[in-house]
């Protein structure tokens, strides 16, 4: 692993224990490595993208390499580990199924051991796309039932993990949108570039997930790291369809002139099968205090600093 200075001074007294955050480059990597900043030095690793995050110390390492994982433990001595990274286009994974078994399955299994021989907290993050779609809501008790590649290969993770580690906690993330500071970002960016070159945004009116802001899924991660061992899911408190997404980001970027198009997921072809309902069930999080505000509340905070100024129904 080579290490970068972070982009700019740290405190003067940095916190005393080191987080790990692999794919720090990545959307929720990014947001994660500035929320823990306040009680973490954190250390963040990226592979293809170069990323900037001020005050965090930054490694390029391919976490397929067992060897230079095992070194990179080795440097960074960390006190906890949290997994982000990951092949996360389904489409991607669908037609390159042995990379994403490497990246998506054998890495996190690698890094739940060796946070096992040290003892030391470990976070890995699956998704909802482990169930089928067919019986939301989903709680931790219920069975996986993939229908893509990368679903299986993260149910298959989430096993692998907790065979080599069963103190580690395996966080089920929902759909997720907020602030991107690399060219990884959320489907929220995709909406505000169609809304800035005036085109319409289709948004599939069969398809229900219980989504949060990508900051409020990093306090739930953290909130893990120190609190939970197996499964948990932190997926928000309302279950909506991407189109009924549409409609609340339409109204907190006073967009009234966005036109909105109702889809459904028959009209997209899709190389990975997209099941139609996975919300969370996720009140086990809520009674540790997970706590994600109402999603117009989560995108006005959103908005507040990624809104642009120039956008058509401003003109």
């Amino acid at each position: 692993m080579t290490t970068e200075k972070p982009s700019r001074s740290s405190p003067e007294s940095p916190p005393a224990k080191n987080l790990l955050v692999t794919g720090a480059s990545g959307f929720l990597g990014w947001n994660l490595c500035q929320a823990a900043l306040r009680d973490w030095r954190v250390v963040g690793t990226y592979w293809s993208t170069r990323v900037e995050l001020p005050q965090v110390l930054l490694g390029r390492i391919d976490l397929t390499d067992y060897r230079d994982v095992k070194e990179m433990f080795r440097q960074v001595r960390p006190d906890a580990v949290i997994h982000t990274a990951a092949l996360s286009d389904a489409n991607f994974c669908q037609t390159h199924w042995v990379e994403s078994r490497r990246v998506n399955v054998e890495a996190p299994a690698n890094l739940a051991g060796l946070c096992a021989d040290r003892n030391i907290p470990f976070v890995f993050t699956s998704t909802d796309l482990v169930f089928d779609g067919e019986h939301a809501p989903y709680a931790e008790t219920d069975p996986v039932a993939p229908i893509n590649v990368y679903g299986e290969h993260k149910a298959r993770a989430e096993e692998a993990v907790l065979s080599n580690y069963p103190l580690a906690a395996v966080c089920r993330m929902p759909l997720m949108f907020g602030r991107a500071g690399t060219a990884n970002g959320s489907f929220l960016q995709w909406m505000l570039r169609e809304l800035q070159a005036g085109r319409a945004l289709r948004l599939f009116e069969d398809e229900y997930r219980t989504p949060v802001s990508a900051s409020v899924a990093s306090q739930g991660l953290l909130l893990a790291l120190e609190h939970v061992h197996g499964l948990l899911h932190l997926g928000g408190k309302e279950r909506v369809s991407r189109y009924e997404f549409g409609l609340i980001f339409k109204e907190v970027f006073q967009a009234p002139g966005a036109r909105l198009v109702r889809a459904r997921q028959e009209d997209v072809p899709s190389l990975a099968a997209r099941p139609r309902d996975v919300s969370l069930d996720s009140r086990r999080a809520f009674e540790l205090g997970y706590d994600p505000p109402p999603l117009v509340d989560q995108l006005k905070e959103v908005g507040e600093v990624i809104r642009p100024r120039n956008h058509p129904s401003q003109s």
